[in-house]
């Protein structure tokens, strides 16, 4: 069975970016802090282990035995931690990929919050889908689970939706806003997403090595998204300001020295990046 970190079959692993990017690994690791994992936020609900278990075994239903695929727009793309044993270049038409929900734990901290990525209505979102194996496949999707869901607030977050492929339309799993309360922004200027971005940091890392990883990975599958574009060059300069043009860049954390030797990342042969229309 493909590893969880490798390209499922059918994707080739570039080493190169063929575009640079403003921001770098070593401007990235000027927002490298230790932090302390705080825990479950005590408004929330803690999946047990039961709950991830019937959830699984219920979209597995759901699925009606065809082929279970899940959709990858972000860090699913360079940091699935399932397994599969195919990919394709997919795209979801009336949603958009967007730094809308607000974090104080993972890639933030309570004093520095920061902001994940999620699916928003409207648009079209460029990505990759990711087929479970079939002999796995209760595992396999309880493990996709363990990883997004945290609480059981969080459960609405995850739905089927429809995706474009070079192959033809498929049903997918993805993981959408949902109703996640006063946890949620929507529309966020780009600088002010940028400004956040830049200053918070939580015990798995921080956001700009996630924003850092996910343009790097969408840019080697093909996809180029103008709004996070954009963002890394904001991002990029914001830590410039705080941290001064001359800096020198702290110990790599692991995520931005693994990009700086290669990732393996994921691609498409014959396929170019790209704007999202």
């Amino acid at each position: 069975m493909p590893s969880a970190t490798s390209p499922a079959p059918g994707l080739a692993s570039p080493r190169a970016n063929p575009r640079r990017m403003s921001l770098t690994p070593e401007l990235v690791a000027l927002c490298y802090r230790e932090e302390v994992d705080p825990g479950l936020n005590a408004r929330w609900t803690p999946m047990e282990d039961e709950d991830y278990r019937a959830l699984a075994l219920d979209l597995d239903a759901q699925s009606g035995g065809a082929p279970l695929w899940v959709f990858a727009y972000g860090s699913l793309i360079w940091k699935p931690e399932f397994c599969s044993v195919e990919s394709r270049r997919a795209t979801a038409y009336g949603w958009h990929r967007a730094f809308s929900l607000k974090i104080d734990r993972w890639r933030g901290s309570r004093e520095a919050p920061g902001l994940m990525m999620a699916l928003e209505r409207g648009g079209r979102c460029d990505g990759v889908i990711y087929r479970l194996p079939d002999d796995d496949r209760i595992a396999q999707i309880e493990r996709l689970l363990r990883r997004e869901l945290s609480s059981r607030e969080t459960i609405s977050t995850v739905r089927w939706m429809p995706v474009r492929t070079p192959e033809g339309p498929v049903n997918v799993l993805g993981f959408w806003l949902g109703s996640t309360g006063h946890d949620a922004v929507s529309r966020l200027p780009l600088e002010e997403v940028a400004g956040i971005l830049a200053r918070a940091c939580g015990h798995v890392g921080s956001c700009a090595e996630y924003l850092y990883n996910t343009v790097l990975h969408l840019e080697a599958v093909g996809i180029r998204d103008r709004n996070l574009w954009r963002l890394q060059a904001l991002v990029a300069d914001e830590i410039r300001k705080l941290h001064g043009a001359h800096s020198a860049p702290q110990t790599l954390s692991g995520e931005a020295k693994a990009a700086l030797d290669a990732t393996p990342v994921v691609k498409i042969s014959g396929e170019k990046a790209r704007d999202p229309v």
